[in-house]
Protein backbone atom coordinates (compact mmCIF):
# COMPACT_ATOMS: atom_id res chain seq x y z
CA UNK A 1 0.00 0.00 0.00
CA UNK A 2 2.87 2.49 0.68
CA UNK A 3 3.45 2.00 -3.41
CA UNK A 4 0.03 3.56 -4.16
CA UNK A 5 1.08 6.65 -1.08
CA UNK A 6 3.91 7.49 -2.78
CA UNK A 7 1.80 7.53 -6.24
CA UNK A 8 -0.91 9.94 -4.34
CA UNK A 9 1.92 12.23 -2.86
CA UNK A 10 3.57 12.40 -6.65
CA UNK A 11 0.48 13.09 -7.70
CA UNK A 12 -0.60 16.14 -5.23
CA UNK A 13 2.72 17.42 -5.66
CA UNK A 14 2.15 17.93 -9.56
CA UNK A 15 -1.05 19.24 -9.05
CA UNK A 16 0.75 21.55 -6.17
CA UNK A 17 3.12 22.68 -9.42
CA UNK A 18 0.05 23.27 -11.78
CA UNK A 19 -1.88 25.65 -9.36
CA UNK A 20 1.42 27.68 -8.98
CA UNK A 21 2.60 28.10 -12.66
CA UNK A 22 -1.67 29.39 -13.48
CA UNK A 23 -1.48 31.49 -10.33
CA UNK A 24 -0.54 34.40 -12.80
CA UNK A 25 -3.34 36.98 -13.93
CA UNK A 26 -4.03 37.76 -17.46
CA UNK A 27 -6.20 40.77 -16.28
CA UNK A 28 -5.47 43.69 -18.86
CA UNK A 29 -3.84 41.45 -21.61
CA UNK A 30 -7.49 41.77 -23.65
CA UNK A 31 -7.95 40.14 -26.53
CA UNK A 32 -4.40 39.66 -28.05
CA UNK A 33 -1.99 42.20 -26.98
CA UNK A 34 -2.31 44.52 -24.01
CA UNK A 35 -4.53 47.83 -23.38
CA UNK A 36 -3.87 51.38 -23.76
CA UNK A 37 -6.17 51.64 -21.04
CA UNK A 38 -3.88 53.11 -18.19
CA UNK A 39 -4.40 50.30 -15.81
CA UNK A 40 -2.05 48.86 -13.20
CA UNK A 41 -2.04 44.74 -13.79
CA UNK A 42 0.73 44.12 -10.83
CA UNK A 43 -2.23 45.78 -8.34
CA UNK A 44 -5.06 44.10 -10.24
CA UNK A 45 -3.41 41.01 -10.12
CA UNK A 46 -2.90 41.44 -6.69
CA UNK A 47 -6.61 42.04 -5.82
CA UNK A 48 -7.34 39.60 -7.77
CA UNK A 49 -4.95 36.67 -5.47
CA UNK A 50 -2.80 35.77 -8.42
CA UNK A 51 1.19 35.73 -7.49
CA UNK A 52 1.41 38.56 -10.33
CA UNK A 53 0.13 39.32 -13.84
CA UNK A 54 1.50 37.41 -16.95
CA UNK A 55 4.97 38.41 -18.41
CA UNK A 56 3.46 38.45 -21.89
CA UNK A 57 -0.08 39.46 -23.30
CA UNK A 58 -0.12 36.99 -25.90
CA UNK A 59 1.43 33.99 -23.81
CA UNK A 60 -1.55 34.55 -21.35
CA UNK A 61 -4.81 34.49 -23.37
CA UNK A 62 -3.49 32.22 -26.74
CA UNK A 63 -1.73 29.26 -25.08
CA UNK A 64 -2.83 26.37 -23.88
CA UNK A 65 -0.81 24.11 -22.63
CA UNK A 66 -2.11 24.52 -19.01
CA UNK A 67 -4.90 22.50 -20.22
CA UNK A 68 -3.37 19.75 -21.47
CA UNK A 69 -0.76 19.91 -18.63
CA UNK A 70 -3.65 19.49 -16.01
CA UNK A 71 -5.63 17.26 -17.90
CA UNK A 72 -2.49 14.74 -18.24
CA UNK A 73 -1.79 15.47 -14.03
CA UNK A 74 -5.97 14.48 -13.28
CA UNK A 75 -5.43 11.41 -16.16
CA UNK A 76 -2.50 10.08 -13.61
CA UNK A 77 -4.48 10.72 -10.48
CA UNK A 78 -7.23 8.19 -12.48
CA UNK A 79 -4.74 5.83 -13.41
CA UNK A 80 -3.75 5.33 -9.79
CA UNK A 81 -7.32 5.03 -8.32
CA UNK A 82 -7.80 2.81 -10.74
CA UNK A 83 -4.98 0.60 -9.78
CA UNK A 84 -5.84 0.84 -6.52
CA UNK A 85 -9.08 -0.71 -6.69
CA UNK A 86 -8.22 -3.34 -8.89
CA UNK A 87 -5.88 -4.36 -6.28
CA UNK A 88 -8.48 -3.51 -3.71
CA UNK A 89 -10.65 -6.18 -5.58
CA UNK A 90 -8.18 -8.53 -5.61
CA UNK A 91 -6.67 -8.70 -2.41
CA UNK A 92 -10.11 -8.86 -1.01
CA UNK A 93 -11.07 -11.15 -2.59
CA UNK A 94 -11.73 -14.84 -1.04
CA UNK A 95 -8.76 -16.09 -2.86
CA UNK A 96 -6.72 -13.62 -1.00
CA UNK A 97 -8.13 -12.90 2.13
CA UNK A 98 -5.19 -9.84 2.11
CA UNK A 99 -7.20 -7.01 2.83
CA UNK A 100 -10.84 -7.21 4.57
CA UNK A 101 -13.20 -3.57 3.28
CA UNK A 102 -15.90 -2.73 6.12
CA UNK A 103 -19.45 -3.26 5.40
CA UNK A 104 -19.81 0.26 4.51
CA UNK A 105 -17.68 0.20 1.09
CA UNK A 106 -19.42 -3.34 -0.17
CA UNK A 107 -22.54 -5.02 -0.43
CA UNK A 108 -24.01 -8.34 -0.21
CA UNK A 109 -25.06 -10.77 -2.83
CA UNK A 110 -28.57 -11.58 -3.57
CA UNK A 111 -27.29 -15.68 -4.35
CA UNK A 112 -24.94 -15.48 -1.80
CA UNK A 113 -25.33 -13.82 1.36
CA UNK A 114 -21.88 -14.58 3.21
CA UNK A 115 -20.25 -12.63 0.04
CA UNK A 116 -19.17 -9.33 -0.29
CA UNK A 117 -18.96 -7.65 -3.10
CA UNK A 118 -16.50 -4.72 -3.31
CA UNK A 119 -18.98 -2.06 -4.98
CA UNK A 120 -16.61 1.13 -3.97
CA UNK A 121 -13.53 -0.44 -5.68
CA UNK A 122 -15.33 -1.78 -8.82
CA UNK A 123 -17.12 1.37 -9.56
CA UNK A 124 -13.97 3.48 -9.13
CA UNK A 125 -12.30 1.28 -11.11
CA UNK A 126 -14.95 1.61 -13.64
CA UNK A 127 -15.30 4.98 -13.69
CA UNK A 128 -11.56 5.89 -14.25
CA UNK A 129 -11.53 4.49 -17.72
CA UNK A 130 -14.08 7.52 -18.66
CA UNK A 131 -11.07 9.48 -18.45
CA UNK A 132 -8.87 8.37 -21.25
Amino acid sequence: LMAYAYMFMRDLERLGQMEERMNYSPIGSCALAGTTYPIDRVYEAELLGFKAPVANSLDGVSDRDHVVEDLSDLALVMMHLSRLSEELILWSSWEFHFVRLADAYTTGSSIMPQKKNPDMAELARGKTGRVY
